[in-house]
């Protein structure tokens, strides 16, 4: 994807010294486009704690990196082993920081020490490589869901289309998975609009979202997280499609705080509620949703104030409720299977069943 007609990823390697590691600060966006280099395990670590770095499969390839960071320093088994524990640690939700790291770890492993800091970077790139062609294919997969709308609708009307939270490009290595569809209908001539959920508490859709579609000349209109079933209930919407940081095989849903109550009003006035994932985000060993997907609680802080930008350009953060208050941050929520019209996925469209996933990845029908 581009900014200012220059092409980006949300991670890369710097050209120069062919070893440290650049991410965007987006905690910083959409104020300042800020650039970060990376050159240490515990950078990498505060990076993934702190959201300057997040979405799924974009802190997965972060992760891989920070491994091949740390690597450089120690690259002794012991010293691996303890490194990989702490950067699978630093976020529980989201799985692709453990496939990642467990995929690091199975390519590294069987290595002499002097040969696992080029390995791992080879490793680092071919995961994110891969995480571009999967969110490319989803983007194709997804298209023609909205191509099916807008052939219903009629020539020249608008397919509304509803997202939460930021599954765009910058919560990926590149394309997005939720957003991957939409870019391709906006490129291809289509007529769409996106209702952006705000996406209390750190605002990823106000910020992310919006800030992405905008610079990509995508029409879009940012509402409050608790709109969005006055807008389904009246017609505006005609699809939803959000991201994930963890499926079951069974096709629970884990996603940011929010989307359950996104998926029980969809449910409610027969909106198609749709999920954009690579299957590096399906967690085999994981059926039930409810019971066996871990869900960050963050500080309470970040529901008790809010950051934006004053009228003379400076960014404040300004406390929002009575001192004394206290405030209970739960960063994700499951989504049951059975209100969820679909997966996309980088092999195709498929039920949210272990029926529907085992037909796209045999592979993992007996895990």
């Amino acid at each position: 994807m581009k900014i200012g007609n220059i092409p980006y990823r949300s991670v890369w390697v710097d050209q120069d010294d062919g070893w440290s590691v650049h991410i965007f600060d987006q905690t910083r966006l959409p104020w300042a486009l800020d650039i970060l280099r990376l050159t240490e395990r515990d950078q990498v670590a505060q990076a993934i704690r702190s959201m300057q770095v997040r979405g799924a499969p974009l802190i997965g390839a972060v992760a891989a990196y920070g491994l091949a960071l740390a690597l450089r320093v120690d690259a002794s088994d012991a010293a691996m082993e303890r490194d990989a524990a702490l950067l699978a640690d630093t976020r529980p939700t989201a799985i692709n920081l453990r496939w990642a790291i467990e995929r690091m770890q199975a390519r590294l492993r069987p290595l002499p020490a002097e040969a696992r800091v080029a390995a791992a970077y080879d490793e680092a790139g071919r995961i994110c490589d891969e995480d571009a062609a999967q969110n490319e294919a989803i983007g194709r997969h997804g298209l023609s869901l909205i191509q099916e709308i807008a052939a219903r609708r009629g020539e020249g009307a608008t397919v509304n289309i509803l997202t939460h939270c930021n599954a765009g490009w910058i919560a990926t290595v590149d394309w997005g998975t939720a957003l991957a569809p939409i870019y391709m209908a906006h490129d291809s001539g289509l007529k769409v609009h996106v209702w952006v959920d705000e996406t209390r508490p750190r605002n990823q859709g106000a910020a992310l979202t919006a800030w992405e579609l905008g610079s990509h000349g995508v029409p879009h209109t940012v509402v409050a997280d608790n709109a969005g079933g006055h807008l389904m209930q009246h017609g505006s919407v005609d699809l939803v499609i959000v991201g994930t940081d963890r499926v079951t095989r069974g096709g629970d849903v884990a996603n940011k705080i929010g989307t359950y109550l996104k998926a029980l009003a969809a449910h409610d006035n027969g909106v198609p509620f749709w999920v954009a994932l690579p299957s590096t985000t399906i967690d085999w060993r994981v059926t039930d949703g409810l019971t066996e997907i871990p869900i960050e609680e963050r500080a309470g802080a970040e529901v008790t104030s809010v950051t934006g930008q004053t009228e003379d350009g400076r960014v404040e953060t300004v406390r929002v409720t009575p001192p004394g208050s206290r405030a209970a941050n739960p960063a994700f929520d499951v989504t049951p299977a059975r209100l969820v019209t679909g997966l996309i996925t980088e092999r195709g469209l498929c039920a949210a069943s272990q029926l529907g996933l085992a037909g796209l990845f045999p592979e993992h029908a007996e895990a």
